[in-house]
């Protein structure tokens, strides 16, 4: 496996463009994307567990049902949630412009939007940049859609990578956002994945679903469970390979490389979560179960006190352990051992849920670089869970503050 560049237009048969069509108010940000792909595809999507759903998801859903698509349209800077009817209309329009200008079916079209939440989305200005969006589709356009939809993210997020199957050159190539009302069971993030793999529409489901619970789903930034997030994934089988249509070999590499991917994607989220200066790691190791390690790591990341320990550098491992307590009961607090580590290096704070003998000098300068990791150790098992999130700054209050406005 390999990382290339390219983007979701790397894989073959995938153009993508994007473009300002004046839904945000800055000209100089792009706010309309258009992903295609010159063959049908296996279509797959996880969706936010909020019950307050976004318009497009609505729509998108009833889509995907039948498990193809060939296209994706999404728009920054207005969610298209909590409109009603309107907003159900703008979503169905927004689906019908692509086909009406390119050889798709309305229905084989996925439909994205975000930003602001209760404003209705004047659909008028996608229509009348359509011609312009069309147009601008090709195999560099990655370039000009990852950029359109981003709201409050500072980088753009993009993974690309090859690797074989049965002696064919698979590539899978993506894109994300995501920045703030991000929380685990899904976040305030898009992510579009495309493949030249050849892989049925089940199959396709069950990798994602499988990859989502151990990346996006291990993310938080600010505990705010999103109305719009969305992960999904065309795979238009131009790669030749024997189509992968059950579990096996062919399948675990799929999926082992799907899962690099979004893992990847998962950590740049939380890493450029609003207002953050640093991403934080957390693995908890020695559990009885996965989904123990995965609780209790969660639980880490969304605290609040933690976040704001990492924002300040300050080794306050005690508040690991409270994080720990509240959110499972089902282990012996006095068995836990923490460490911290960047690349400054490694520092042991915590042995059997007491506290250790270290340099205070050291630890703040390990939790002052950009990427630390907390290591808590539960010694009752085998298994173990890796979170991702981001610490607490006083940036962060200042960006929702005024947010709508």
């Amino acid at each position: 496996m390999k990382q290339i560049r390219g983007g979701v237009t790397a894989p073959k048969g995938f153009t993508a463009s994007g473009i300002h069509v004046g839904i945000r108010k800055n000209r100089e940000k792009k706010d309309l994307a258009l992903i295609w792909s010159a063959k049908p595809c296996s279509a797959a999507a996880v969706y936010t567990t909020n019950i307050v759903i976004g318009q497009p998801l609505i729509v998108t859903k009833e889509h995907l049902a039948d498990g193809m698509a060939q296209a994706i349209i999404v728009n920054s800077g207005n969610a298209n949630t909590c409109t009603g009817e309107q907003g159900i209309a703008a979503a169905r329009r927004m689906a019908a412009l692509v086909a009406e200008k390119l050889p798709v079916s309305p229905k084989d079209v996925v439909v994205a939007s975000t930003g602001v939440i209760g404003q209705q989305l004047d659909v008028s200005v996608i229509e009348a940049g359509m011609d312009a969006l069309v147009a601008g589709l090709s195999k560099t356009g990655n370039i000009d859609a990852r950029e359109a939809i981003m709201t409050t993210d500072t980088v753009k997020k993009e993974v690309t990578i090859q690797f074989e199957i049965d002696g064919a050159i698979i590539t899978i190539g993506a894109m994300a956002k995501g920045s703030g009302m991000i929380h685990p069971n899904m976040a305030t993030m898009l992510s579009f994945i495309t493949t030249d793999c050849a892989i049925s529409s089940a199959m396709l489901q069950k990798a994602l679903d499988e990859s989502v619970k151990r990346t996006y789903n291990r993310v938080s930034v600010d505990g705010d469970t999103s109305t719009n997030d969305m992960v999904v994934i065309l795979a238009n089988g131009e790669a030749g390979n024997k189509i992968i249509s059950e579990d096996g070999p062919a399948y675990r590499e799929f999926y082992d490389a799907l899962n690099w991917l979004d893992t990847q994607l998962a950590r740049m989220i939380a890493k450029d979560g609003e207002g953050a200066t640093k991403l934080i790691e957390c693995t908890v190791e020695g559990a009885a179960d996965e989904d123990k390690a995965e609780q209790l790591a969660k639980g880490v990341i969304c605290s609040s006190l933690v976040k704001t320990a990492f924002f300040g550098a300050d080794a306050n491992w005690g508040r690991i352990l409270c994080a720990l307590g509240y959110t499972r009961k089902d282990f012996d607090p006095n068995k836990v051992d923490v460490a911290f580590e960047s690349a400054s290096g490694y520092i042991d704070v915590c042995k059997n849920g007491a506290p250790l003998p270290f340099s205070e000098e050291k630890a703040k300068k390990i939790l002052s670089y950009q990427e630390v990791t907390v290591y808590v150790g539960l010694n009752e098992g085998d298994a173990q869970a890796t979170a991702w999130g981001c610490d607490l700054s006083y940036e962060y209050v200042r960006i929702n503050g005024d947010y709508r406005t």
